[in-house]
């Protein structure tokens, strides 16, 4: 028996074992929403703005392993969520978004609301694709879980015309699908990882670097076994930070552009660089032509455009993450790098990731709190001088999980990816960390948080600027603060250089703007308040809460090297 396209939409999400689905409505959604209506099994949750829906998706796909699922209208609706495509594309995240579309005969005709989203977004998805025969919907939605899931992850586009929505097709939902010419990596070749092992087993001074591809294949026991087992350092990127706990001996930090002294030493000293899941882009690399330049490299991802992209590789290995650590723990022997361990030390010790003591209350002591607070966390951060400290500062093992934005760098990302994180993960405590500027880019989606009964705890470090930018004012610019004061007014002086008694009041009083969501607002000026504001926050069960830390203008985030510059040119005061 034939069913129409909307009944076969909604079949096709249940046959997936979707039950949760990041929607908001327009024209040429209409019918698909009338028949999740219809049913018990799938929750929508209606967010307030499109660029929220489909950060609330990622940070939902993230915290669950499962696919966010988004459905959105044409027009505006579809160009709103270009930039999520964006970032889940470069962060791996496995997402099946649906647009809908004006009907089949309108298509071409500028037809009100009609963009071609499929050839907007190409360079930024897996797979897009218009449905333009009825008979073909079940088998592309099929492809696009599929696709979204295998390989390496990524973000899948459906455009759905209004017209394939109501008309009537085959009832049937396939339970497999072949795509010619799309043959995701499901093996590993032995030849190049036992070269690969053997210029591990007979370095001096190995060392491992973990990207996001650790995290995403959920390949963090392995890793530590591997590492524990023949006793090589890590260092991971930001993205693969937490690839074993931070605890570990063997863990020395982020490397990078504000990465820890010993770790980018260590990369710029060892002989044998094995690394796991990571692209080599700018932020880990610096200067091409003096990265890792004593080390021969090791590079195993599944992606195979990925290796010798950035960094020529001596050893290249297509593979999950997981099928590779699996081989190589077994041929794995015990090494003595105790000389190479006590060099990483020595520079840890001449170095140390510390910031300041006796200039108030800074970032590094509000981590601290939230080391010693969250027993299980899921931890989300946005963009900007917030989010490298968290990189530096917080510790992570198999209880507490990190989600950020990495290769966009999407500031608005951190709100409403926690607030995906705590309906896919209500159990677990979601801390979100912010700043003034960030939080303001999606600030609408408190209201998402407040509806949905999502209490995540907000931490918004306020230092009245958009702190990244103006750091590199600060150290490269002269001290030119252009556009990156968040008081600034009409009226004040054309030159300034920071902030003085004649600064204007902020605007907007973040505790004021909470309460009138219903949420929860907590002001923290002092060191001493911080530990009380974490514990009042937490027992708040029916609302976000918002803890308005307010910090120095002048800190700045250390180690930092300059784009472009080796990794081991570092500043460090």
């Amino acid at each position: 028996m034939d069913i129409t396209g909307r009944k076969l939409f909604v079949k096709a999400l249940q046959e997936e074992g979707v039950t949760t689905i990041f929607g908001y409505p327009g024209g040429t959604v209409t019918d698909l929403f009338d028949e999740l209506y219809k049913q018990d099994g799938i929750e929508v949750v209606l967010p307030r703005h499109e660029q929220g829906l489909i950060h609330e998706a990622e940070g939902y796909a993230r915290s669950t392993g499962k696919v966010g699922v988004c459905l959105v209208t044409s027009g505006p609706g579809a160009t709103n969520i270009m930039t999520g495509l964006a970032d889940a594309h470069y962060d791996n995240i496995p997402l099946v978004c649906f647009t809908g579309q004006v009907p089949l005969a309108l298509i071409g005709n500028d037809a009100f609301q009609e963009v071609d989203i499929v050839g907007m977004t190409r360079s930024i998805t897996k797979y897009g694709v218009t449905v333009r025969r009825r008979e073909d919907l079940g088998r592309i939605i099929k492809m696009a879980f599929y696709i979204a899931t295998t390989g390496k992850p990524g973000p899948v586009l459906i455009d759905i015309p209004k017209d394939i929505q109501t008309a009537s097709g085959p009832a049937e939902y396939p339970s497999g699908v072949q795509i010619r010419g799309y043959k995701p990596n499901e093996t590993v070749h032995v030849g190049q990882l036992k070269k690969a092992y053997k210029l591990l087993r007979s370095a001096k001074r190995p060392l491992i670097l973990a990207g996001g591809g650790i995290n995403i294949a959920r390949a963090n026991d392995k890793l530590l076994q591997l590492a524990e087992k023949m006793q090589v350092p890590v260092v991971t990127t930001i993205m693969g930070k937490g690839a074993i706990p931070t605890g570990n001996s063997l863990y020395i930090g982020n490397s990078g552009m504000h990465g820890k002294y010993a770790a980018n030493m260590a990369v710029s000293k060892c002989d044998v660089l094995f690394s796991i899941g990571t692209r080599f882009n700018d932020r880990i690399t610096g200067d091409l032509n003096e990265f890792a330049p004593k080390a021969k490299i090791v590079h195993i991802d599944v992606d195979t455009a990925s290796i010798s992209r950035n960094v020529v590789v001596d050893v290249p290995v297509v593979s999950d993450a997981n099928l590779a650590l699996e081989k190589l723990l077994e041929w794995a022997e015990s090494k003595d790098t105790a000389e190479w361990q006590a060099q990483i030390a020595e520079w840890d010790k001449k170095n140390p990731l510390e910031m300041r003591r006796d200039h108030g209350m800074t970032p590094q002591m509000i981590f601290e709190h939230v080391n010693r607070t969250f027993r299980e966390a899921i931890y989300v951060t946005d963009v900007g001088q917030h989010q490298m400290w968290a990189t530096q500062y917080l510790e992570l093992d198999p209880w507490h999980q990190l989600i950020t934005s990495g290769g966009l760098g999407t500031m608005g990302f951190g709100l409403p990816a926690a607030i995906g994180a705590k309906i896919g993960s209500p159990e677990k405590e979601v801390v979100c960390f912010s700043g003034d500027g960030g939080l303001q880019m999606n600030i609408q989606e408190m209201a998402t948080a407040v509806t949905q009964g999502a209490p995540i705890i907000i931490c918004l470090f306020n230092n009245y600027y958009l702190g990244m930018v103006r750091q590199m004012q600060q150290l490269f610019y002269g001290k030119r603060y252009e556009a990156t004061c968040l008081r600034r007014r009409k009226n004040c002086p054309a030159n300034c250089k920071g902030p003085n008694e004649a600064c204007p009041p902020y605007t907007p009083d973040f505790i004021a703007l909470a309460g009138s969501y219903g949420a929860h607002g907590i002001r923290v000026e002092k060191e001493e308040e911080i530990q009380a504001a974490l514990d009042k926050a937490r027992t708040y069960k029916d609302a976000p809460t918002i803890i308005e830390f307010m910090i120095s203008t002048d800190e700045i985030v250390l180690p930092m090297v300059k784009g472009g510059n080796p990794m081991s040119e570092m500043i460090l005061k």
